[in-house]
């Protein structure tokens, strides 16, 4: 029994890759995958390779590249090389290597490491209907049609068709030894695994298992960290790196945790985001299908997330830094980051925390700073008013919101007079005259007449006179302040009212006042 090893990499300077398939928008799990080759990368001073695995011309889409790069781009990943990022390395996207693949194919079917299989779908399909679990392996590959079992001028004339798969040959009696970083040593028989196709003659294209190969070994690849999903393929993938001679620059393999559905098992998926109302994807998706529809997927970027907090929520999903630290700056996560801790198993999607990490990023951000992204949003709604008092207001209020477009809801009455009243709060804070109390109307006008002698209407100064008036006229303040706040914001919200008055200034103040006693009488 033969069993397959890594060499000594020691020496190698760390090479990592990110190879994402351009048939659609990046799945959030992808964004993952690439920022821990991205830590790894920077932790060790190696390079981040941008690679595209377009070899699968049938589910190919134009513009999924130029999102994936985009995506990135506002995330703050950076490649050192790859597609549209240069390097020695090149061609990056696997559809221009073509002819260098073949060089490869050649030299298995010569070693008689691979063989020519022509068997039709319908063939196999038969197959699977007369055996029990068929695969195409070394118990099986005798009855089919392929170049071990049929002549060598049928197989040159079949060939000519280029109706043809080239398949990987597995011998039984091998234990395949895969040392996982994340999981320890990973052993599986050979007996178990089928003859995968690794070209295919129609299109004159490799299969996945080939091309990564290939590509990892000519690219110097050190270290492949994947999604769990492909661990059934680290085997072959090994045995390949063996049939080349390759042993001594086999990367090492680091399979990551599933992504998993937030409220039960299995994998996360678009459905339940939809399902539950938050994005799978970095940035919105928008795709004209062959049927005239569209297909269109919510992003992060457009549901208001910062880039600092989706990379800070993704970081910790399935990796933990062993200490009670949760916010994390891009370099504070290169220097914590430690593969081996990353969890065996699949870590549930717990999007709440995403919002989490949003809200927390608002108060860590200055008024400034979110006041620059609130400020577009306030000129859609007609604002008028200066940078200055856009950012006053963002200071009061930031802390209130998770995302800087919920803002405006809460906050439009600082720079829009309520038009309306809010009927459950007028019927429970606006009081009508009873057991000799004045009601709501009497008591804010005559507070409006005292306002009316105030000159420093700073926040400071109103609270003061303010209040000592209330407890001279022997008014209870809570009734008073409430029905205030409905006469200046039109219903029962925001922060603290001098906080209002001060800016809204003395002649605002009184002429919402005195409006609301009007309608609201």
């Amino acid at each position: 029994m033969q069993k397959v090893l890594y060499k000594n990499m020691s020496e190698r300077r760390v090479r990592v890759r990110f190879a994402p398939s351009p048939t659609g928008p990046l799945h959030i799990g992808g964004v993952r995958t690439a920022l821990y080759n991205y830590l790894f990368a920077r932790q060790h001073g190696g390079d981040l390779v941008f690679r595209i695995e377009d070899t699968d011309r049938t589910r190919f889409v134009p513009e999924a590249e130029a999102y994936i790069i985009e995506a990135f781009r506002w995330l703050g990943i950076k490649f050192d090389e790859g597609v549209s990022f240069g390097g020695n390395y090149g061609p990056y996207r696997q559809s221009e290597r073509g002819e260098i693949y073949k060089k490869y194919v050649k030299q298995l079917l010569d070693a008689g490491k691979a063989y020519v299989a022509f068997d039709t779908p319908e063939e196999l399909e038969q197959k699977r209907q007369e055996i029990q679990n068929f695969q195409y392996d070394n118990k099986t590959r005798g009855m089919m049609r392929n170049s071990l079992t049929l002549p060598a001028d049928e197989v040159e004339r079949l060939m000519a068709d280029g109706k043809y798969v080239v398949r990987f040959k597995i011998d039984a009696g091998q234990e395949v030894l895969v040392n996982d970083m994340i999981r320890g040593e990973v052993r599986v028989k050979t007996d178990i695994l089928d003859d995968k196709v690794l070209y295919k003659g129609v299109d004159q294209l490799p299969t996945y298992h080939l091309a990564n190969i290939v590509d990892d070994h000519l690219m110097e690849i050190t270290h492949v960290i994947r999604g769990e999903e492909w661990l059934p393929s680290a085997p072959l993938h090994v045995l390949l790196y063996q049939a080349f001679g390759w042993e001594d620059t086999m990367p090492r393999f680091a399979h990551l945790p599933l992504l998993l559905k937030p409220d039960g098992k299995g994998k996360l998926s678009k459905r339940d985001g939809d399902r539950l109302g938050f994005p799978v994807f970095p940035l919105y998706w928008e795709h004209r299908n062959e049927d005239g529809t569209v297909s269109t997927a919510s992003g992060y970027r457009e549901q208001g997330y910062f880039p600092e907090a989706v990379i800070n929520f993704l970081a910790l999903l399935g990796w933990n830094p062993g200490t009670e630290q949760e916010m994390f700056t891009l370099d504070e996560l290169v220097k914590a980051f430690d593969i081996s801790k990353c969890s065996k198993a699949g870590a549930k999607f717990a999007f709440e925390k995403g919002i989490w990490f949003n809200h927390e990023y608002i108060l860590k951000k200055s008024a400034e700073e979110i006041a620059a992204l609130f400020e577009p949003i306030c000129r859609e709604h007609g604002v008028k008013d200066s940078m200055e008092r856009i950012t006053e207001v963002v200071r009061m209020m930031k802390d209130r919101v998770n995302f800087v477009h919920e803002l405006w809801p809460l906050c439009s009455f600082f720079f829009e007079a309520p038009t309306t009243y809010d009927e459950k709060t007028a019927k429970k804070r606006w009081k009508a005259p009873a057991d000799n109390e004045p009601g709501s109307a009497q008591v804010l006008t005559e507070l409006c007449d005292y306002l009316e002698t105030i000159d420093d209407f700073s926040l400071e100064n109103q609270e003061r006179l303010v209040h000592a008036w209330i407890e001279e006229k022997g008014y209870k303040l809570g009734n008073v302040m409430n029905a205030w706040r409905l006469t200046l914001v039109g219903e029962g919200k925001g922060p603290g009212m001098f906080d209002i008055s001060a800016f809204l200034g003395k002649e605002e103040t009184l002429r919402r006042t005195r409006r609301a006693i009007e309608v609201l009488g």
